[in-house]
């Protein structure tokens, strides 16, 4: 609602503006706005000089609409790319639908399971899933698979004590789960549930995950399960899941979410995913390289806004990012060490994920061998998807 506000703010502001300002005066004023193409390009951002360590604000909000769109369908990239969406802004829908031969799974948003009782679960979240969208993605781009992610949403340490001491539940949700991605179109799920019991009950959580993916497995659909950063971002401390819960779930999992992303606070502000953490992210859970295509590296399309005494903190989306860049021109600083750019001027400095960070993403993860995910995908420029290639 604040940035529909806002466009409609700006739309007015611009009524009343052309309707009192003098030709001469018109003339002055947009000399001073920085300008932006609306035409596809026939280069990709590499081409045009985008990808860069010292990119100029003034030829990123000129390039921020225009993509190249005899690459929308060009793939350079082998290995699985993830892309989850929102259902609260149509613009990653258009995206999946534009951009789709880019990835290999897309993860609505969608569902949350309920626990109601013995044996009884309700998924809730369905009226979201929109058949023709799935249809026209599916159609648009052959080998794409949508696997919504599902929250276990309210479940109490009680309600989870209850499906681990119980087969038929572990048996009922399994085929429930079945049944509505058969109904619904789906070609499995990505499931969010491991940091919600912290460090307890793993065993229990790896036995009823082991049942789900048998399940959905010999009903041909994937499982993925989200894993929360196996480094606690800021520290050298082991998270909630290790490689010792890695090894007992990889031979059956199609993938892992990795959650390399949000390393630092408004507590601690810094870096979104400096690279040295993810790189530990992914060694930690796989030293010897066995299962490195199963993990699909977490790149968020947002950055973060701080104010200079780090009292605040708001992620920075598309849309806000080419507005600070039109308003503040800000300096643009390369930091080699963590591999991101940051803004500098007055009262905020903003972590952000320029195309360099994410190009170094891409070309220093290959040697790891990972696959990606991309949370979220409304949230990056159009100029950047033509780029999402394979190896």
């Amino acid at each position: 609602m604040r940035l529909l506000c806002t466009a409609l703010s700006l739309t007015l502001i611009y009524q009343l503006v052309d309707a009192t300002l003098s030709k001469t005066d018109a003339k002055k004023m947009a000399s001073k706005t920085l300008e932006e193409k609306i035409l596809h390009s026939d280069k990709i951002v590499q081409d045009r000089g985008l990808v860069v360590t010292d990119p100029k604000a003034k030829d990123i909000v000129l390039e921020h609409k225009s993509y190249c769109a005899k690459k929308t369908k060009e793939r350079h990239f082998w290995g699985d790319v993830l892309g989850y969406i929102t259902p609260w802004n149509n613009h990653g829908y258009d995206i999946a639908k534009m951009f789709g031969n880019k990835f290999t799974l897309i993860s609505p948003v969608w569902l949350q399971v309920k626990r109601k009782g013995k044996e009884m679960f309700q998924f809730t979240g369905l009226h979201d899933a929109d058949q023709d969208w799935i249809k026209d993605v599916k159609k648009n781009s052959k080998n794409i698979k949508i696997v919504p992610r599902i929250l276990f949403d309210g479940w109490t340490y009680q309600d989870f004590e209850s499906i681990f001491g119980s087969e038929d539940e572990i048996e009922e949700l399994s085929k429930t789960m079945v049944q509505i991605a058969k109904e619904e179109n789906f070609d499995g799920y990505v499931v969010e549930v491991w940091s919600q019991l912290g460090n307890q009950k793993q065993t229990e959580l790896i036995h009823l995950l082991t049942h789900l993916s048998e399940a959905l497995h010999e009903a041909q659909l994937k499982l993925i399960l989200v894993i929360p950063p196996a480094v606690t971002p800021g520290t050298n401390q082991l998270g909630m899941f290790t490689k010792k819960e890695f090894d007992q779930l990889a031979p059956v999992m199609d993938s892992f979410s990795l959650m390399t992303y949000d390393y630092s606070t408004p507590q601690r502000p810094g870096p979104n995913s400096p690279l040295p953490w993810v790189r530990a992210c992914v060694q930690v859970l796989d030293p010897e390289s066995k299962w490195r295509s199963k993990i699909l590296l977490g790149l968020n399309f947002y950055g973060m806004d701080y104010s200079a005494l780090g009292a605040s903190g708001e992620p920075i989306l598309g849309n806000r990012y080419i507005e600070t860049l039109k308003e503040n021109k800000p300096k643009i600083v390369w930091d080699e060490q963590i591999a991101e750019h940051y803004l500098e001027y007055k009262k905020i400095h903003s972590k952000n994920r320029f195309l360099k960070s994410l190009a170094s993403s891409f070309l220093r993860e290959k040697k790891h061998e990972t696959d990606f995910n991309f949370w979220k995908l409304k949230n990056l420029t159009k100029s950047t998807y033509p780029n999402v290639k394979k190896k």
